[in-house]
């Protein structure tokens, strides 16, 4: 039942996922060189994050009796200047994923895959908090500025992140 336009666009989202989660594994050895544990933990956990969305959508291809076509990962940033930088590049990034969840979510009402719709429900919801999130830090880290204090306790918070 699932529309071949769909089901390849689906497929490129499992790509841009797995991508994303290798960027924030990036972020996450990045932070862990530069000292931040928290930060490095954050990241992680964001990695391990993007690639249970991409097997979300590959289980969702697969109880479609269609195909998950794994492609090539394109290189990802291996370094960032801070934590805010970092943060800043996240929310770049988590931008462009909702733009893509968005453009899946028009296909799928054009097409009139209610299936596939319900789907993509999970995704705009998530976007809607990733986006939050790291607007969130950004406005904490600029906060902070240079108080090393304040950057070592925000650093321990980000650890928390279940």
């Amino acid at each position: 039942m699932l529309n071949p336009k769909m089901e390849a666009a689906l497929n490129k989202q499992v790509n841009e996922e797995i991508w994303s989660s290798y960027l924030y594994l990036s972020m996450s050895y990045d932070m862990d060189e530069k000292g931040f544990s928290g930060a490095s933990s954050w990241f992680a956990k964001q990695a391990q994050e993007e690639f249970e969305h991409a097997q979300k959508i590959m289980s969702f291809i697969t109880s479609c009796d269609k195909k998950v076509k794994l492609m090539p990962i394109s290189e990802v940033r291996q370094e960032w200047n801070s934590p805010l930088d970092a943060f800043e590049d996240t929310l770049l990034h988590e931008k462009k994923v909702t733009s893509y969840i968005h453009s899946l979510m028009d296909m799928a009402v054009e097409l009139k895959d209610y299936a596939c719709i319900n789907l993509l429900n999970f995704f705009v919801s998530e976007q809607v908090e990733e986006e939050e999130a790291a607007r969130k830090y950004i406005s904490a880290l600029k906060v902070i500025n240079k108080d090393t204090a304040a950057m070592y306790m925000f650093d321990q918070s980000l650890a928390q992140r279940s």
